[in-house]
């Protein structure tokens, strides 16, 4: 009963700070492993957990893909689906000692890139400078194989490597993160099924939950004005989540 409440308390948050402002993964992530599954597992359950609300947002701005770009949708969706699916066999291989030992590391970089993710963003479009087709190939391959091995801090990164590919259109590029987001994320899930990693009786209880308070937080957005302390909140959390996760190594 007392995971089966840790879960949907997590759920009910992350999904509300997913809607809102992101970083619902530094709740549902430490949830799972607290409730005693593995780290493994609950990165791969984590992940099926927060697919629904990809799918949502990236229909929601379905229309915004329609806008040109200096890279094709097409080389995008190879970089999803060749990203996700190559992060998920690499978390497929790493030993789960090492992969306990390696997550507050990937807390504190998912947290550093969501606290600066958003002023780099701007510095990026100030700045005009755009790369290389395979650079930039490159580049977003690198995002999305670590978004298919782990999905903290997944949004920022995608918007931050879809400036420095020369998007300019926030609009069209947050269309484009929820797109990439969904697919490379439901290839990486399809792999951690298949390899067995998925606690389903979890997802059950966290994805209902999170589908929840994404409802709620989409709601509760319109009414939040101070963006600024909101952000601060969950920086904070991830930073305590990994100095959590550094005493339990």
């Amino acid at each position: 009963m007392l995971s089966f409440l840790i879960l949907a308390l997590a759920g009910l948050a992350a999904g509300a700070l997913n809607a809102v402002a992101g970083g619902g993964t530094f709740l549902s992530f430490p949830a799972l492993v607290w409730t005693g599954v593995p780290p493994i597992t609950a990165n791969a359950t984590a992940t099926l957990a927060a697919l629904p609300g990809y799918l949502s947002s990236a229909w929601a701005f379905r229309h915004e893909l329609r806008h040109k770009g200096p890279m094709a949708l097409r080389t995008i969706l190879i970089a999803a689906v060749a990203g996700g699916f190559l992060g998920a066999l690499l978390l497929l291989i790493t030993p789960e000692k090492l992969f306990a030992g390696v997550v507050p590391w990937l807390l504190l970089l998912a947290t550093a890139a969501f606290a600066f993710g958003p002023f780099l963003l701007k510095a990026l479009q100030r700045s005009g400078r755009t790369m290389g087709a395979v650079s930039a190939f490159a580049l977003l391959m690198a995002v999305t194989i670590y978004g298919g091995y782990f999905n903290g801090g997944l949004g920022i990164m995608l918007l931050a490597a879809l400036g420095l590919i020369g998007f300019t259109d926030l609009h069209a590029m947050n269309g484009l993160k929820n797109l990439v987001s969904a697919v490379l994320s439901l290839v990486s899930v399809v792999t951690y099924a298949v390899a067995g990693l998925i606690d389903w009786q979890a997802v059950v209880v966290l994805g209902i939950a999170s589908a929840i308070g994404g409802y709620l937080g989409a709601h509760l957005s319109k009414r939040i004005t101070n963006m600024a302390l909101l952000r601060g909140f969950i920086i904070a959390v991830g930073l305590v989540m990994a100095a959590v996760f550094f005493a339990r190594g």
